[in-house]
């Protein structure tokens, strides 16, 4: 009889390791005094995403980089505005924003983390 390859699994590995394409999916924190207070009340996190990105590629990237379980993705495009400086008128660039609810028993306060690292 051929014996059959028994698979292990890690358990203590939840989620898949982070690939480039994961971060080239995820941008940059969006940090305003709104985002901030969904962040501390909501447990809600804003973020510039990749403007081809869809809902399920950042909720992909976002549980692999961070290690995260994300409930909810919404996401928006932010457009561009005029920007005067006396008189030349420029614009600031449109962008897409995702804003990812985490599951109320994750924490992703990064400011926490880098204060208790420091003690």
């Amino acid at each position: 009889m051929a014996k059959k390859k028994e698979v292990t699994v890690q358990e203590n590995k939840k989620f898949a390791e982070a690939t480039i394409k994961d971060f080239e999916v995820i941008l940059a924190p969006v940090v305003t005094e709104k985002t901030m207070h969904l962040q501390q009340s909501e447990n809600k996190i804003t973020v510039k995403v990749n403007s081809k990105s869809n809902k399920e590629e950042i909720k992909d990237a976002f549980e692999s980089v961070f290690n995260v379980k994300v409930v909810d993705v919404h996401v928006m495009n932010v457009r561009p505005r005029k920007k005067r400086t006396g008189r030349y008128v420029g614009h600031v660039p449109g962008y897409k924003k995702a804003i990812i609810t985490l599951s109320p028993d994750e924490d992703l306060n990064v400011l926490a983390q880098d204060a208790a690292s420091n003690d």
